[in-house]
């Protein structure tokens, strides 16, 4: 049995250990072959893992199950593997945000411990904000416990003369095979002993005095692998996250086949909001105040039609947000009525807007979407001109044109005199444009949400779906951008304005794409919601 056959919902622990004795036994009935297995396993870890690691979660027992279990990786912890593989050879740091009880402090001690059994003198080190997060006998919170535990649970042949008496001395373990070492730090003091070839920093959003450690770990080692739930914005973890210079891995609930919505609800319930938003839903904006559109909106609007059960009908749309050729990156929405089908991002360094509007007519064409939208304020403004010239090539080669309709988020707002906050017409609400979309988009959410969780009934049309059957990083992409613009009073005015890029952001280009495609137009009635009032 492979871990993708695995059912992570009903496990069945007593067939995996029979398949490991009885691979064991093979493997003494012919023990030439442990030379073979070591290099086989020095490239391939997380397969290792899976076939003779173990972990320890207490919580089982209430189940019916033990306690000990061996570690089957679900699909995105063998992703996870692979990645910290690669960020070490290629000598890169990495960043990985996660949910909370992912496992990813298990999942980090048994790739140390594996790449120390089958590497020659490779140092792996683990550093926390405390030491007893580190290493504290008889606490199976502490890393160094779990790593213990993972070498000492492996048959013989694999611990290769490692003992537990001998080996595994305060906030280290040796391995005697290979010469390599983990080594443990905590606090102030990361990054001040052994060089690493590799340093994980365990919830390093939490630090105490980060810049310390960031300061010191720059001259320990060529691979730091930083891995944490969100603590707000005002940190380094969050400024790297958000930086756009290094590779981000996440670890989303919807990653973990033993969690589903129904999960998720229970979160909901016994958990307070900015816990949820934060711990949960990986939003760093979570305790924020003036976010738009709250998290646990975009979560109930993840296949709302589904959940809802009402029909997807109305125009094939596109929407197209044009990026500059630095970190920002282009993005494109694919829709169907009020089902977001797909985005998608990717940078423009090294193109134009030319070949930007090219790839958006491309998308449409794959898509089987109608026109697309744009945001014609700035960047975009040359999508106008590059259209009609794409346009005409496409009817010179038989090809159908696509209508392309600008949107502009300076531009004065919709149904100036209509409301869509009690008391205040749009013109005297709205900063531009753009904050209405955006409020807009808002209302969407917050219907969709209503009617899950209050029984409200409102009109399909008024609402938004999000397809869980979109290209997960795609997914989880826009999940995290929809909840980071914020709202305030213009000082001037006292209209509602926009702030997408909260401090340490970058532009939430997918989320725009959205706000484009769902804002109102000046023919158009807008959604309005009753309960609205100016907070």
């Amino acid at each position: 049995m492979t871990a993708n056959d695995f059912d992570f919902i009903s496990p069945d622990y007593p067939a995996i250990f029979q398949q490991r004795v009885d691979r064991l036994a093979r493997i003494r009935e012919n023990k030439s072959c442990l030379p073979s297995l070591f290099a086989y396993y020095k490239d391939h870890p997380s397969q290792f893992i899976n076939d003779w690691g173990c972990t320890f979660d207490p919580r089982n027992v209430e189940r019916g199950l033990p306690a000990v279990i061996p570690f089957m990786l679900f699909p995105r912890q063998a992703e996870f593997v692979d990645w910290v593989l690669a960020k070490w050879k290629g000598q890169e740091n990495g960043l990985a945000e996660k949910t909370r009880d992912m496992g990813l402090s298990w999942l980090s001690v048994a790739i140390g411990c594996t790449l120390c059994l089958f590497n020659e003198g490779i140092v792996i080190g683990f550093g926390s904000r405390k030491e007893e997060y580190v290493d504290r006998i008889g606490s199976p919170k502490s890393l160094f416990w779990k790593a213990r535990m993972f070498v000492n649970l492996l048959p013989p042949e694999f611990k290769r003369g490692w003992d537990a008496t001998k080996d595994a001395p305060h906030m280290r373990i040796n391995f005697p095979a290979t010469g390599a070492s983990i080594a443990g730090e905590a606090g102030d003091g990361i990054g001040r002993g052994d060089r690493a070839s590799i340093y994980f920093v365990d919830e390093s959003a939490f630090l105490e005095r980060p810049q310390l450690v960031e300061a010191s770990l720059s001259q320990t080692t060529n691979c730091r692998i930083d891995i944490s739930t969100p603590n707000g914005m005002a940190n380094p973890f969050a400024v790297k996250r958000h930086s756009g210079e290094i590779d981000v891995f996440t670890f989303h609930w919807r990653d973990d086949p033993r969690k589903d919505d129904e999960w998720y609800a229970k979160q909901v319930e016994k958990l307070d909001d900015v816990t949820v938003s934060q711990e949960i839903d990986i939003n760093y904006q979570a305790s924020v105040e003036g976010v738009i559109i709250p998290s646990e909106w975009v979560q109930s609007a993840i296949d709302a039609h589904i959940k809802l059960g009402f029909e997807i009908t109305g125009e094939r749309l596109g929407a197209l947000d044009v990026a500059d050729e630095g970190k920002d990156l282009n993005a494109f929405l694919s829709s169907h009525g009020v089902l977001i089908e797909n985005v998608e991002a990717w940078s423009g360094k090294g193109s134009d807007i030319y070949k930007t509007t090219e790839k958006a007519f491309s998308l449409c064409d794959e898509n089987n979407l109608d026109a697309f939208k744009y945001d014609a304020d700035g960047l975009g403004s040359g999508c106008r001109g590059d259209a009609r010239e794409i346009n005409l090539k496409r009817s010179e080669n038989g090809q159908s044109e696509k209508e392309v309709v600008q949107f502009r988020g300076s531009a004065s707002v919709a149904d100036p005199g209509d409301e869509m906050v009690n008391g205040r017409t749009n013109k005297d609400f709205f900063l531009n444009a753009k904050a209405q979309g955006w409020w807009s988009l808002r209302i969407r959410f917050q219907k969709v949400h209503r009617m899950l969780k209050e029984g409200k009934i409102y009109p399909a049309d008024e609402l938004i779906s999000i397809s869980s059957a979109m290209p997960k990083k795609n997914l989880l992409r826009l999940i995290n951008e929809l909840s980071q613009p914020t709202y305030k009073k213009n000082e001037g005015t006292g209209k509602m304005q926009v702030n997408k890029q909260p401090d340490g952001t970058m532009s939430p280009n997918c989320s725009d794409t959205v706000m484009i495609r769902y804002a109102p137009e000046q023919t158009k009635k807008v959604n309005t919601l009753d309960v609205w009032d100016w907070p």
